[in-house]
């Protein structure tokens, strides 16, 4: 089941697995691998403190995720950076270099 989220929570997980965060209107956060731009992304914005479950879900869709379970563990931190790029290789939406 999806759940409201804390922003902070949520920005700092991004950061942490690899997400390059860039101002503008909103918060746009862009996975990076080896200084090579990704084509996942995600935006935040500026106002609230806490997403939204309908916003949660796209923010899923955006980093990939199929799970909730999968996303918590992405921000809470169970899931590290190799184990998130090794998800997005095994889904085929990188490439396995």
């Amino acid at each position: 089941m999806v759940k409201p989220m804390k922003v902070d929570k949520v920005a700092n997980g991004l950061t942490r697995k690899g997400f390059v965060e860039k101002q503008s209107k909103h918060r746009k956060f862009i996975l990076y691998i080896n200084g090579k731009k990704q084509n996942i992304f995600t935006v935040i914005s500026h106002g609230g403190k806490e997403i939204p479950k309908k916003l949660v879900k796209t923010m899923m869709k955006q980093l990939r995720f199929e799970t909730f379970e999968e996303f918590e563990d992405f921000v809470k931190r169970p899931m590290t950076y190799e184990d998130y790029i090794g998800l997005l290789k095994k889904k085929r939406h990188i490439d396995a270099e």
